[in-house]
This record gives C-alpha cells, sequence and structure tokens, in this order.
C-alpha cells in the first residue's frame, strides 16, 4: 500500500467518524424537524399555525424548568425524585400563603425559595453526609413533600392566587409567546454555559463520571453532590412557582405527573448534542420533540394513551441508547 492510499483512507475513515459523530448529536433534531413537516402537512390548519406552536411553547415551560432541575444531580451522578415533591409544596404554598393568610407576593417568592433550598439541602445531608442512596432518599423525601401538600391544603385545590404571578408568568407576552418559556430558556442558557464554560461545570461532570478518580484528583466529591441537590431545590421551587402562575390555581396532586416527562426528557436529552451525558441543550430539545410528537398525534385524532406511551417509550429509548452509547465510548478507550 502506498503512503498515499494510505493517506486516502485515514482521511476517508476520519470523515466517516467525524459524520457519525455528527449524525449521533442531531438525529434527533433531524426527526424533530420531520415530525413538524408531516404534521403540518397533515393538519395545516390546527397544527401548522402559530397559535399551536405558542401554545406548545408555553404548556412546557414549566417541564423545561422541573427537567433542569434535575439534571443537576443526574449530572453529578445522583437521582432527585423530590423535584416534583417540591414543586407541588411550593406551588401549594403561594396558594396557603396570598389567600389563607393574605401575604404579599414577594415575601411568599422569597419561603418558596428557603424551602426549596432547605429541601436540596436535607437531601444532600442524608445522601453524601449519612451515605444513604440517592434513590431511596429522595424519593422518601418527594412522598414526604406530597404528604405536606395534603395536610396544608386539606387535599382541595386553591383558586385565586395572585394575578401578578399569573401576569408575569402566563399573561404578558413577546412575540406572541408567553414569558414563562423565555424563562425556562434563559435557565437553559445558563446551564449550558455553566456545564461548558465554567471550571464548576466540568468538575461536576468529572465527579459524574468517576467519583473515586475525581477525589484522587483533589476534587471536593460530597461538597460538589451537595451543590448540586441544593441548585436542584431551588429551580424545583422556582418551577413550583412557575405552574401555580401558568394555572391560576394551586392544586395538591397535578404536580407528580411532571416526574416522568422530566425523566424522559433528560434521558432523551442525553442521547443527543453532546450524546452520553446530561446537557440542558439536549433536555430542552427533547421536551419539545416529545411535545410536538404529542400534539401531533392528538390532533390526528389519537386517544389520551398517546401521551403515556410516548413518554414511557421515550425514556427506555433513551437510557437504552445512552448505555450503547457509553459502552462504545468505554471500547473507543480501550
Amino acid at each position: 500500500m502506498t503512503s498515499s492510499t494510505a493517506i486516502r483512507q485515514s482521511r476517508t475513515s476520519r470523515d466517516a467518524m467525524t459524520f457519525g459523530r455528527f449524525l449521533e448529536r442531531f438525529a434527533i433534531v433531524g426527526v424533530w424537524i420531520v415530525l413538524i413537516v408531516v404534521f403540518s402537512l397533515l393538519r395545516p390548519d390546527t397544527f401548522a399555525t402559530w397559535r399551536n406552536f405558542s401554545a406548545m411553547f408555553s404548556s412546557q415551560a414549566v417541564l423545561v424548568v422541573v427537567t433542569s432541575a434535575l439534571l443537576i444531580p443526574l449530572t453529578t451522578g445522583d437521582y432527585d425524585l423530590s423535584v416534583t415533591g417540591c414543586l407541588s409544596l411550593s406551588q401549594m404554598m403561594v396558594g396557603v400563603l396570598s389567600v389563607g393568610q393574605g401575604w404579599a407576593l414577594g415575601p411568599i417568592i422569597v419561603a418558596c425559595l428557603l424551602m426549596g433550598l432547605v429541601v436540596g439541602l436535607i437531601n444532600g445531608l442524608f445522601t453524601v453526609g449519612l451515605k444513604v442512596d440517592s434513590f431511596i432518599v429522595t424519593l422518601g423525601m418527594g412522598t414526604l413533600l406530597t404528604g405536606i401538600v395534603l395536610l396544608i391544603s386539606d387535599s382541595e385545590t386553591i383558586s385565586g392566587l395572585p394575578d401578578a404571578l399569573s401576569y408575569w408568568v402566563a399573561s404578558a407576552r413577546f412575540l406572541g409567546v408567553p414569558l414563562g418559556f423565555y424563562y425556562g430558556l434563559l435557565l437553559v442558557a445558563v446551564m449550558w454555559y455553566i456545564a461548558e464554560r465554567t471550571a464548576l461545570g466540568r468538575r461536576m461532570i468529572f465527579v459524574g463520571q468517576n467519583r473515586e478518580v475525581s477525589r484522587l484528583s483533589g476534587l471536593r466529591v460530597g461538597r460538589i453532590r451537595m451543590g448540586a441537590f441544593v441548585a436542584s431545590g431551588l429551580i424545583s421551587s422556582v418551577s413550583g412557582l412557575m405552574y401555580a402562575g401558568t394555572t391560576g390555581a394551586a392544586d395538591p396532586t397535578s404536580g407528580a405527573s411532571f416526574l416522568l416527562p422530566a425523566f424522559a426528557a433528560a434521558f432523551l436529552g442525553a442521547t443527543a448534542i453532546y450524546p452520553g451525558r446530561f446537557n440542558p441543550v439536549g433536555a430542552f430539545i427533547a421536551v419539545y420533540f416529545l411535545v410536538t410528537g404529542i400534539t401531533g398525534l392528538t390532533l390526528l385524532g389519537a386517544d389520551s394513551w398517546v401521551q403515556s406511551v410516548f413518554y414511557g417509550g421515550a425514556l427506555v429509548t433513551a437510557v437504552t441508547l445512552s448505555q450503547l452509547a457509553k459502552q462504545r465510548r468505554e471500547r473507543a478507550r480501550t
């Protein structure tokens, strides 16, 4: 084999690998575009309208924030199943403190944020300090928070929440889209910057990939994991405030419905943009990819089962693809 032939084969191999990586990173974006085109052709009068897209953007704003909260401990190798419990308690605190106690909106927001910080701190103390599995701790914490919500609400929905909260989340619009969507978009942008452009983000990723190596490298693994739980609790409480502003009422049970979609979006997002690791941009795309499919099938006449099938199937598929990608990277390193 001549040197020129070897060079050409090497270039071809590199080009194939580059194309393969590009396809892996942006496959979900391509499928998302195909879904939009297909549903627009099939239902041009209902799906392919700005009103429909605006509704999809705004309806998933809370899910984007919940998924972002979930991503932070997932990045450091922990689970946080209490995110929806924290969301529900934050939402119910708005109802109880405003309607029942007559608090102003400002102190209510502060109280909800402090609650989220405390929940995250407790999760971190049990998981990091006492070395209890994060899955068990946060599952129990989420159940505990759900019970507190039912206790303080008497299992009843509270209406008449502050108009200012509803205005700044759902009523006020920019380019026809409620501001809640832009809050979620801003959060995703900030998280992307931290993950990709700061030392803290790199340390979190390193800890999630290998804690023992991180510890031997001098990283304060426990502090990083603790901070991840606290940030998750704080952002979860923000999602509860947004949910209260979106619905205009405090429902003691509906918050739990966000848990499966959040996990589906987080794991599906880990197969895109930065395959093999949790990332906010991939999760953001996954949220709207899933809702596009659900909305399109619903407009085509699918029954209510489509949402559960879509989210459940996406979660199983995403976990499988993530595991395959991880095995492929390990073989490549070997």
